[in-house]
């Protein structure tokens, strides 16, 4: 992989700065890096964290730590080829590439390939803006809409993904269109929740994580809650995170003990809201990476 450098945010760093002078790989362990923090946050309602394996049979805290590891190198093929203008088919060949890797990684498991999509374009995106193709106060998500946001929309489909089944079942928009549109859950949704939850919960980060998990449960149609639940499956979790929410959500003492009680209501009924799962690290990623 190219060690090119990229005018970026220090990886990890809430607060960005601009001046720094950052790799591509950096910009790669700063995607695998939210992985890792998406993962080690709980409670998170039917989720895999490394506290316990949420809804999931097939899948553990370290599967998710061996897929993250697996992938980081394609984060780095993907600002790299952001920065050198390459278009979505590149981009798609390397996504393919990375999610080879996170299945021979997990024998077999889909970890991470929703991940591997949105936070592959983030990174794509980053190299974009920083080698001058788009204008370097353009937000990560306006950057992947306008290099690719058309391609994204018109390309292919895969058939067999639940992710697709769900969109072609219950005609919604999916991974697809969110980054099409430039991610506006991430920057709309998760993002508002994670920085106002910084600010909120001062030396806490999880409980920023956690608020913002939520938001993103309540508000997204999420297709790995419609695949495992159907539309019935979508209103519960939508509403539990949103009742979670309008009682203080971190906020509220003994928040933990009530997070951890919508979990386990979300196991019971092998709900898994994947998709915003995905979208908690990419607005992390985003937290780390934005110019603001």
């Amino acid at each position: 992989m190219s060690g090119s450098t990229f005018l970026s945010a220090e990886p990890r760093r809430a607060q960005v700065c601009p001046t720094r002078v950052a790799t591509a790989q950096e910009l790669a362990a700063s995607a695998a890096g939210s992985l890792v923090l998406e993962l080690e946050t709980w409670p998170k309602p039917g989720l895999v964290s490394h506290v316990d394996t949420g809804s999931h049979d097939d899948m553990d805290a370290e599967s998710f730590r061996r897929s993250a590891a697996a992938i980081e190198p394609f984060f780095t093929a993907m600002a790299d080829n952001g920065a050198r203008g390459c278009g979505m088919g590149r981009l798609r060949s390397i996504g393919l590439d990375a999610e080879a890797a996170m299945l021979r990684a997990t024998s077999g498991v889909n970890t991470h390939r929703g991940a591997i999509f949105g936070l592959g374009l983030l990174c794509a995106a980053a190299g974009a803006r920083a080698s001058g193709r788009v204008d370097r106060e353009m937000h990560l998500g306006a950057a992947v809409s306008r290099l690719w946001g058309e391609e994204i929309a018109m390309g292919p489909i895969l058939l067999n993904s639940h992710g697709s089944w769900a969109c072609r079942s219950y005609g919604v928009g999916g991974a697809r269109m969110e980054a099409a549109t430039g991610f506006p859950s991430v920057y709309e949704v998760g993002l508002p929740a994670l920085r106002r939850s910084i600010l909120a919960s001062p030396g806490d980060p999880e409980a920023a994580r956690v608020e913002a998990c939520f938001s993103l449960i309540a508000a997204v149609e999420d297709t790995n809650l419609l695949h495992r639940g159907g539309t019935a499956g979508l209103q519960f979790a939508r509403r539990a995170s949103q009742r979670f929410l309008d009682e203080g959500g971190v906020s509220r003492a003994g928040w933990r003990a009530c997070a951890a009680l919508i979990h386990d209501r979300f196991v019971a009924r092998r709900l898994s809201p994947g998709g915003s799962a995905d979208l908690l690290a990419m607005s992390l990623f985003v937290e780390a990476n934005e110019v603001r």
